[in-house]
């Protein structure tokens, strides 16, 4: 099947969960025999979206990459102007401020929607990923009267979701590939379609890998349990609320437990003397890290999906997630693979439990470990990914 990604950025430097559910997917999808393209930007960070790439056509892992230039980097007090009064503001909000918050959100790209007039006929299916950038609310319109499209909303419960400029953007593709349960509730709660739709996942390797001796070593860290969380650094993620609530457990239990924070700071948090922070590390070092964690720690509000929750269970590792977040609370509910809290109070009295008791660390590991087993093994996710493609009656091209 010739198929055709539409995502904001693309690329190994780039870090981000959407981008890497695109990536993954394009290549997985083109080792099974698709012909696979992507069309993407110049940018590798979503901060100021300032053009590194090359503008054109390469490849990357069997995929044919094009690329086109952001007009602009993002100008912040722009754009922190108009996100408090289109996001946070008095409802209703005029359309053309809306409109002007996306552009200014960016990545702004104007060549995008000539490239797909001209070219998304030359697919089967056009496939959007995430739909809260410019590549998507006019990506989609571009391509939605030529050819069927696909869109992995990778929604969460935020407040850009109940614009409504993005009511036209859900009701345009021929078919939903979402992540979980609860995401797929929540875009049929908010914006009242019944479409084909799919609960994909995303997959996770089954066989990750990692030195735990070399990171304890390189970091310092020796025999000394640790937490790791793994994202964005980001207090829209959680980050200093996470730090915050570490303090706060090591005031009241001193001892060796550090936490490690992996990721690409967009703001660092306050520093303490057992939180370790490495910025953003490549895969293999990501892989040693949770190895030899005492648990995953995920204490974001906002999430569609959680990659790394899986991969932690893809090392038998139990996770502590934000209970606030239904999609994080699903996951680790359905899974049995960790403990859900919400505030302080449960922080503790969660962490506490993993740390006197180790038996009970392993069964939850254990758990989450066969739950992945059973849902999220990539051959698993491509046959249902597959079956989804096939729904949406993928336009036939001539010489196909």
């Amino acid at each position: 099947m010739r198929l055709l990604f539409v995502v904001q950025r693309y690329g190994w430097e780039v870090a981000g969960g959407a981008e890497r559910h695109c990536r993954e997917f394009a290549t997985r999808l083109a080792a099974r025999g698709h012909e696979v393209e992507v069309l993407s930007t110049c940018a590798v960070s979503y901060v100021d979206w300032a053009n590194v790439y090359e503008p054109g056509t390469s490849t990357l892992d069997g995929v044919a990459v094009h690329r086109l230039p952001v007009a602009h980097p993002r100008d912040d007090r722009k754009f922190g102007s108009l996100n408090a009064r289109v996001v946070w503001g008095r409802k209703p909000v005029p359309l053309y401020l809306q409109e002007e918050w996306m552009r200014s959100q960016g990545p702004y790209v104007p060549p995008l929607v000539s490239w797909l007039e001209q070219r998304a006929d030359s697919f089967q299916v056009v496939i959007f990923v995430t739909y809260l950038y410019y590549t998507t609310w006019r990506g989609l319109p571009a391509a939605a009267g030529l050819t069927s499209t696909v869109l992995h909303p990778t929604a969460h419960d935020e407040p850009p979701l109940y614009l409504p400029l993005f009511d036209l953007t859900f009701r345009l593709p021929s078919a939903f590939a979402f992540l979980t349960e609860e995401e797929a509730s929540l875009v049929h709660r908010r914006f009242r379609v019944r479409k084909t739709s799919l609960v994909v996942g995303v997959g996770v390797d089954m066989k990750p890998g990692g030195d735990a001796a070399t990171f304890r070593h390189a970091s310092g860290l020796g025999e000394r349990p640790y937490l790791v969380f793994v994202g964005r650094v980001d207090p829209a993620k959680g980050s200093d609320e996470l730090v915050d609530l570490f303090a706060a457990y090591k005031n009241r239990n001193p001892g060796p437990l550090a936490l490690v924070v992996v990721g690409d700071p967009v703001q660092l948090p306050v520093t303490h003397p057992d939180v370790i922070v490495t910025g953003f590390v490549d895969e293999a070092t990501k892989q040693s890290i949770l190895a030899g964690a005492l648990a995953l720690v995920h204490p974001s509000y906002f999430e569609s999906f959680s990659m790394v929750l899986t991969e932690a269970w893809a090392h038998r590792k139990p996770a502590l997630v934000q209970g606030h977040c239904e999609v994080l609370e699903g996951q680790v509910r359905r899974s049995g693979g960790g403990i859900p809290y919400r505030g302080f109070a449960e922080f503790e009295a969660a962490l506490d439990m993993l740390l006197e008791n180790p038996g009970l660390a392993t069964a939850l590991g254990e758990a989450g470990r066969r739950y992945v087993e059973q849902n999220y093994a990539w051959d698993t996710v491509l046959d249902r990914y597959e079956e989804l493609l096939s729904l949406v009656e993928p336009r036939i091209l001539s010489g196909t």
